[in-house]
């Protein structure tokens, strides 16, 4: 089977991940920050080892990382931490659920009323978008960096500009974009919420919720950090206050290595060769007029969502698993963005390629395609 399915999560996994995942299990098996023996301080050390990557990846503070299960997670602690005592917040017509649901829960359970921004081929018609849902009560602007449905990448320095004239608070979810676009807090992020399985190379059940530290969190998940232990109040400080209960040691570990491989490679290196294969992808079935590719002339990442004429997407994925090759199907979870393309009776196929992919799979997956 070969996997065209990593906007999911990426696989294979590098060696090094790999290797630095089994060497966890095998070494390091203390419960980090809770105990003051060796098997506990060990790793502790490895955790902290791999904020300090992630910190120096997305130019922030080490203290500013917090260990999440996921993005999921992220946002959900991000998004609720800003805006659990009301107010009105902005997200866009190409959200994830892993926004639109919690901020839809919100606004049922809490009164928090908010409004989608469309996103158009036009960047300054899309900022005039945001800048015109803006309201003296709004406080935050929730968005991806770009879409997991087509790769679409939203102009996020203009948007994060926007929300620092207006005093707004900017969450970014980057859970497509981290380790393809060298992102940083620098770019004028005040949340960068991201998956570590994903183009970051860790192991599932990982993830980064990363601040600049100008907005605090009203916490969602309280329990034990391994400090203040005499007291019933959650620790204020970070990331202590954003890590209750015992951290994947193991996955962290690993998450520290993909952080270093993508390091090595370099970001912009692996979005070129995934983008090669995009472009061969695009080319070969292009030669079938009643294959439809949700592109326009905007920027997008190594994404490519597709139809095969009136053939459902999750029958054609279906399809192209049986011929060896996995893609998916449908929704992809992100019903406000298929509601924009107009595809939500269909769905799209889904390709998204990884480092580890090549122009050979690629033109296989392409004859494939053009075969059902």
């Amino acid at each position: 089977m070969i996997n065209f399915d990593n906007s999911a999560t990426t696989f294979p996994k590098p060696e090094s991940v790999r290797r630095a995942v089994s060497e966890a299990v095998k070494k390091y098996g203390g419960n980090p920050g809770r105990s003051g023996h060796e098997l506990s301080m060990q790793a502790a050390q490895k955790v902290f080892e791999v904020r300090a990557a992630a910190a120096e990846f997305f130019g922030a503070e080490t203290e500013n990382v917090a260990f999440t299960v996921n993005c999921t997670y992220a946002l959900n602690m991000a998004i609720k931490g800003i805006m659990q005592y009301g107010g009105h917040m902005i997200i866009s017509d190409h959200e994830h659920n892993a926004v639109s649901r919690p901020v839809y829960a919100l606004s049922e359970s809490r009164g928090v009323e908010f409004s989608i921004a469309r996103i158009t081929d036009n960047e300054e018609e899309t900022l005039r978008s945001f800048r015109r849902l803006i309201r003296p009560d709004t406080k935050c602007i929730c968005c991806c960096v770009a879409s997991n449905v087509t790769g679409r990448v939203l102009p996020y320095k203009r948007i994060a500009k926007l929300c620092k004239e207006q005093g707004i608070c900017f969450i970014a979810d980057c859970s497509q974009a981290a380790g393809i676009i060298d992102l940083k807090l620098s770019d004028g992020f005040d949340f960068i919420c991201t998956s570590g399985h994903k183009a970051l190379y860790g192991p599932t059940g990982t993830g980064l919720l990363i601040t600049n530290g100008e907005y605090p969190l009203s916490t969602i998940i309280e329990g034990g950090t391994g400090t203040n232990s005499a007291l019933l109040e959650q620790p204020s400080e970070l990331p202590e206050r954003l890590e209750s209960g015992t951290l994947n040691t193991v996955g962290i570990i690993g998450l520290g290595e993909g952080i270093r491989y993508v390091s090595r490679l370099g970001p912009e290196r692996i979005r070129q060769h995934e983008q090669q294969l995009c472009s061969r992808f695009i080319t070969r079935i292009s030669e079938r007029k009643d294959i439809r590719i949700y592109r326009s002339e905007a920027e997008y990442l190594p994404i490519v969502s597709f139809n095969i004429g009136d053939i459902s997407s999750h029958i054609a994925a279906m399809k192209l698993s049986e011929k060896g090759f996995a893609l998916r199907g449908g929704l992809q979870c992100a019903a406000l963005a298929h509601d924009a393309l107009g595809t939500t009776s269909q769905g799209t196929v889904r390709f998204s390629p990884s480092v580890f992919n090549t122009l050979r799979q690629t033109d296989m997956l392409a004859d494939a395609v053009l075969s059902i």
